[in-house]
């Protein structure tokens, strides 16, 4: 079995990851919408026009100084999804959008012509198209995006360069985090993981589901009440056997 590709933990099947860092992956997608629209909150103005003018016109003080590091990164700009130097200043929506494209370009696409012949080429865009409880759609939001990418996660996964787009997204996360202050608290959970008997799982607040924070198992809310279950019935067991 291949290695993963971040660290010396043995990739899922098909995967150049571990489990733990595709769900990481998981997570932060999950969490990047929240922490732009508390990016977004910066922006505000945070002092109105006074009453009284000066002169005339103009402010009776001078309005608080935006971010400038908020506005980079709610901003536009040219994400290259690929390069090594990049630092994690590109715009948000620009890097979402730059690593949508690359992988909408090597996804297969499959169409006939009218003789029948079957053609396989790249897909010519991404398009997010995600609809929402209201029924609009999110379109190229940080939403839509987050979304888009985390239903192509397993084919991401499938490829060496998955390494790079941990990597990238972790440099992202920690630099919107270190804005915010918005730090996702993650509760434990008692019981062992199931496949590598650790008591390590715990689950993030906003995101869905348990995962093991040693070889990143993912169980849904239903799983996880099923194994504790099979393993107090366990546990029971062998009291009545000692």
């Amino acid at each position: 079995m291949a290695s993963c590709t971040i660290c010396p933990r043995t990739a899922e099947d098909g995967h150049h990851t571990c489990p733990l860092h595709a769900a990481e992956l998981r997570e932060w997608l999950a969490e990047l919408p929240a922490q732009a629209e508390l990016l977004g909150d910066f922006l505000a103005p945070e002092s109105r026009p006074a009453a009284g003018r000066t002169g005339g016109t103009g402010r009776a003080h001078s309005p608080v100084p935006v971010d400038l590091r908020v506005l980079t990164l709610l901003g536009p700009g040219h994400a290259e999804t690929r390069s090594e130097d990049d630092d994690g200043t590109i715009p948000i929506l620009a890097w979402l959008d730059g690593w949508a494209g690359h992988i909408a370009y090597t996804y297969p696409s499959v169409s006939r012509d009218p003789h029948g012949t079957t053609h396989i080429q790249p897909c010519e865009a991404a398009r997010p198209a995600s609809t929402r409880p209201d029924g609009r759609r999110h379109g190229p939001t940080v939403t839509g995006w987050c979304i888009w990418l985390t239903r192509y996660l397993p084919y991401v996964l499938a490829h060496p360069w998955a390494g790079d787009f941990h990597r990238q997204l972790g440099d992202l996360i920690d630099r919107v985090r270190d804005l915010t202050h918005a730090v996702p608290h993650r509760h434990h959970y008692a019981a062992p993981c199931p496949v590598c008997e650790a008591f390590d799982l715990g689950a993030v607040d906003g995101q869905d589901g348990i995962t093991c924070g040693v070889c990143g198992h993912h169980l849904s809310h239903t799983d996880y009440d099923q194994h504790v279950n099979a393993v107090l019935i366990e546990l029971a067991e062998r009291q009545q056997a000692s």
